[in-house]
């Protein structure tokens, strides 16, 4: 039997624990750095959310981009979450495996909320696009691989999902960015009108034993 990992569910503030198997991989994973677990959150717990969102240091990756929203704020790339828009947002991304999943990423020595983690299905390329947000308190103590790690565990070893994606512009120069989806497991793909293509496959992931977490 394989290391077990735990998805925590809190739906009508009940908390609900889903156990997954990690056999799937072919060798017992060594532990994260930090216990790094997945929490579903409820609704009444998307303020985090509205949080990161509205922090100028978590959301600084994101400013300077030409986005025609009105939520979102340019100078400093936060995006505003009002609570009144929380119930529909939740309804489109609850419950919605493989098509599409989101969740907090906790650690578990504390409890603590650290950032988030999300994938989806985008049809016209057969693949399944992914994002992940570090709160800015937390950057920088080794948590990103790790989360990237168990979303790609739930991916492909839960969701069977075929492959997942991400992309960056070069402009930015996101080297960080770059070299934590290396070390969880992404290759890239090429650079396509100055977007950098990074994947990684279910096949690859299942056959790789040798990760260091």
């Amino acid at each position: 039997m394989g290391d077990m990992f735990l998805i925590f569910h809190r739906y009508d503030n009940k908390i609900q624990i889903r156990q997954y198997d990690q056999e799937c991989i072919g060798q017992p994973r060594k532990k994260t750095a930090g216990q790094i677990e997945l929490y579903i959150p409820g609704l009444e717990e998307l303020w985090f959310r509205r949080s990161m969102m509205s922090d100028p240091d978590t959301m600084s990756y994101n400013a300077g981009w030409d986005i025609d929203c009105e939520e979102y704020h340019r100078d400093t790339g936060c995006i505003d979450f009002p609570e009144k828009e929380w119930a529909d947002w939740y309804e489109n991304w609850k419950d919605r495996e493989p098509d599409r999943f989101y969740a907090y990423i906790r650690r578990s020595s504390d409890g603590a909320w650290i950032g988030e983690v999300n994938f989806h299905y985008t049809a016209e390329k057969d693949w399944w696009d992914m994002g992940i947000v570090i709160f800015a308190p937390f950057r920088g103590k080794g948590y990103a691989v790790p989360a990237l790690k168990r979303l790609l565990d739930h991916a492909f070893c839960d969701c069977h999902v075929s492959r997942v994606h991400n992309d960056f512009e070069i402009a930015r120069n996101e080297v960080p960015a770059w070299e934590t989806h290396r070390k969880a497991g992404f290759k890239e793909m090429g650079v396509e009108d100055g977007i950098l293509h990074m994947m990684v496959t279910r096949k690859d992931y299942l056959a790789d034993h040798d990760w260091q977490a």
